[in-house]
């Protein structure tokens, strides 16, 4: 269950569909992704990590005992950013997203995991909830930002 500070996939999907087909197909276009979290001493700890949106979440998977996972496991706290590709086109723009990986040892749900992704095991998985969502491109002469929270209209932020 989400509060009214976050949301899953699904949520976000469904109040901003354009944005989350644009978010995944940008993470969609490479394996590897930048996860961001915090070490025990508070300071950045960056990553790479591969995601997968099924069943309405986004979802973590991770090696036994991966420092991106014992971070999580201390803080649930993360920033994801979707690879920028070859070059400085990045088609559909930077996206970036926001929120808490909450752990998930439910076994039917990890079975269901497992089935659909095929994981080396043991692994680690986490579902997201989703504080923020931003996507950065340019138009014309203009940068644009759009973001999102959960519970709030989607902003649109224009710079010439």
């Amino acid at each position: 269950m989400t509060s009214s500070t976050d949301a899953n996939w699904a949520e976000f999907a469904a109040a901003e569909p354009a944005l989350a087909a644009t978010v995944e197909a940008r993470f969609g276009a490479y394996t590897h992704h930048t996860l961001a979290t915090l070490r025990k001493d508070g300071s950045p700890r960056t990553t790479g990590l591969e995601v997968r949106f099924l069943g309405g979440e986004l979802w973590f998977g991770m090696m036994p005992g991966s420092l991106k996972a014992l971070d999580l496991r201390r803080d649930s706290r993360f920033a994801l950013q979707a690879n920028p590709g070859d070059g400085t086109g990045m088609g559909g723009g930077d996206v970036r997203i926001g929120g808490r990986a909450i752990e998930v040892e439910d076994p039917e749900r990890r079975a269901a995991y497992v089935k659909e992704v095929e994981p080396p095991e043991p692994f680690h998985l986490f579902r997201t909830e989703l504080t923020e969502v931003v996507r950065t491109c340019v138009e014309g002469a203009s940068l644009v930002v759009q973001i999102w929270q959960p519970g709030e209209p989607l902003r649109t932020v224009r710079r010439a």
